[in-house]
């Protein structure tokens, strides 16, 4: 791990979905559970960038199955759960991923904005979730981790529609948590704020036009306690602790990896 010392987090023949995996955060916890022993399922919309995911998650000792989809249509993330029961059997860890930025004043947000938000970070958790539940509960317990945003716990101006979303996803994370405990399937969320991806490259330079991503980087970290962004793989040690047998005792929690940026517990 990085050239640290690696604890044995009981991984190990686990069947890990990760929706969104094709670039960042995603894929940098494919890679870890991959390194953890598991057998990874990753899902996104573009095949070339999604199948070269998949080359750095098998270079890492995982067997991948790969599905290409629109996590926005009914269906498709339900036939990805399905397939990956199909190959291995069932399903043990489900990282709700996909999504993206989306933040404008409130009076700049359509209904069809709104919609296009909720379905693909709201509706996508559900549905994958709803899919692989009844797998989980056969297989006497599992992982669902949800990927939201401190700014769902502490919404700021032009920040909609995506803060009320996470906020939704937080709230569905709780809700899930309390239902399904009995069936020892744990529910977490970690909530995020500025990640080095190709995102948040894209965000970064946008704020400090004309300079280089790394450059822009520094400048968004420095808005930061830590003074710096996060890496993704930092982001998945987090995501791939909450799987492991080490949390067997974590549920219902909402967990900031911001740097110290939020004020909200």
């Amino acid at each position: 791990m990085r050239g640290r010392c690696r604890v044995d987090l009981g991984l190990k023949g686990k069947v890990a979905l990760i929706t969104g995996a094709s670039e960042g955060i995603g894929k940098a916890a494919a890679r870890e559970f991959a390194r953890e022993g598991a057998y990874v399922a990753i899902c996104a919309r573009r095949p070339d960038v999604l199948e070269a995911a998949a080359a750095e998650v098998r270079a890492a000792g995982a067997e991948v199955l790969t599905v290409v989809l629109d996590a926005t249509v009914a269906g498709r993330l339900e036939a990805f759960v399905r397939q990956a029961i199909e190959r291995w059997g069932g399903v043990d860890i489900l990282v709700n991923n996909v999504g993206t930025a989306g933040s404008f004043p409130f009076e700049r947000v359509t209904d069809d904005g709104w919609q296009a938000d909720l379905d693909l970070k709201f509706f996508s958790a559900i549905r994958a979730s709803r899919a692989a539940i009844p797998s989980m509960r056969a297989r006497g317990g599992g992982r669902i981790i949800n990927i939201t945003t401190v700014g769902g716990k502490q919404p700021g101006a032009s920040s909609l529609p995506t803060n009320v979303t996470r906020a939704a996803g937080i709230a569905l994370t709780k809700a899930m948590s309390k239902d399904l405990a009995r069936d020892n399937i744990l529910v977490n969320t970690v909530c995020l704020h500025y990640t080095k991806s190709a995102q948040m490259s894209r965000i970064a330079q946008s704020h400090f036009p004309g300079l280089s991503v790394d450059d822009a980087y520094r400048g968004e970290g420095a808005k930061l306690p830590l003074g710096r962004l996060a890496e993704a793989e930092e982001v998945a040690d987090l995501i791939v602790f909450l799987a492991s047998e080490r949390a067997s005792y974590v549920t219902g929690a909402a967990i900031n990896i911001d740097g110290g940026y939020s004020g909200a517990v």
